[in-house]
């Protein structure tokens, strides 16, 4: 008996060494493309940098108009993703009857999760810049990028849900309260947490994403700003891979290029960590 326990110890700190040691590469890869970026972009930033426009076709200069573009575009997202997503998740979560076309609906969504963003992008091509008329702008890069989130929202809103006890759905029920009263006052504040932290992260990766904003309104230079939402506009991620790969002079303007990933992975981080801060302050908060 004790050989078979001893045997079983030993393939669980096999085990363990071996998850230990996949986190621990990862983790390292991760720091030498982090340190690689970082020591390289450093030295670019600068606040003429982050305050003024790209001149000479992007040799020299900067790249507010990206960073406000990718901003807005950002906002849009978030305008048009959370909302529909969260609202979506509260009827799968709260009102729908369990059977095969929810189960088929759900599939969907976490399908729809994994598809190459290069096909949003076509899709935001023909629904928003030809058939709704919108145009190459921010507003179809925004939809088209709200689209590609909108799954991700979907399905860690509808987790989330699923996260609060039913015993606070049932209580309040039994004293009178009507589906939609129970669900704002006893659901949500409890799963806003959650929501909260799938949203940010969602939209953190929409913000990173060239594919999309391909064909929908991204311009390979305009050095000014947008002036409405129906403007094409410039923004980071493909600020980025212009820079990296299709400038007449990469060598030249590759210690912008790696300003410019360290500004786009500053940023994404920002928004994962204040994902971070909110979550744990508001469950530390309905905890008590």
């Amino acid at each position: 008996m004790d050989s078979k326990v001893k045997k079983r110890q030993l393939q669980q700190y096999i085990g363990f060494g071996i998850l230990g040691a996949c986190a621990l590469f990862v983790v390292i890869i991760l720091f030498i493309i982090l340190y690689d970026i970082a020591v390289k972009g450093i030295s670019t930033i600068s606040w003429s940098f982050l305050s003024e426009p790209p001149r000479a076709g992007m040799t020299e200069g900067g790249i507010l108009p990206a960073i406000i573009g990718t901003f807005f575009v950002t906002i849009i997202t978030a305008v048009f993703s959370v909302p529909i997503g969260v609202g979506a998740a509260i009827y799968l979560s709260e009102y729908a009857q369990e059977g095969w076309l929810t189960r088929w609906i759900r599939a969907s969504i976490r399908n729809l999760a994994g598809v190459p963003s290069i096909v949003y992008g076509l899709f935001g091509v023909a629904l928003f810049v030809n058939t709704m008329s919108l145009g190459a702008s921010i507003l179809s890069a925004g939809l088209t990028l709200g689209l590609l989130t909108l799954p991700w929202i979907i399905t860690t809103a509808e987790e989330a849900f699923q996260t609060v006890p039913k015993a606070y759905r049932e209580g309040s029920l039994a004293l009178g309260a009507t589906p939609w009263q129970t669900i704002r006052r006893n659901v949500l504040p409890y799963a806003f947490p959650g929501i909260l932290t799938g949203a940010i992260l969602g939209i953190s990766r929409a913000a990173g994403e060239t594919a999309p904003i391909l064909f929908t309104g991204v311009a390979f230079f305009l050095p000014q700003l947008p002036g409405s939402l129906t403007d094409q506009f410039m923004a980071l991620p493909y600020h980025l891979y212009i820079m990296s790969t299709q400038h007449h002079a990469i060598e030249a303007v590759r210690p912008l290029a790696y300003g410019t990933a360290l500004v786009l992975i500053i940023l994404v981080f920002l928004l994962n960590l204040t994902a971070i801060i909110l979550r744990y302050r508001l469950r530390k908060k309905y905890v008590r």
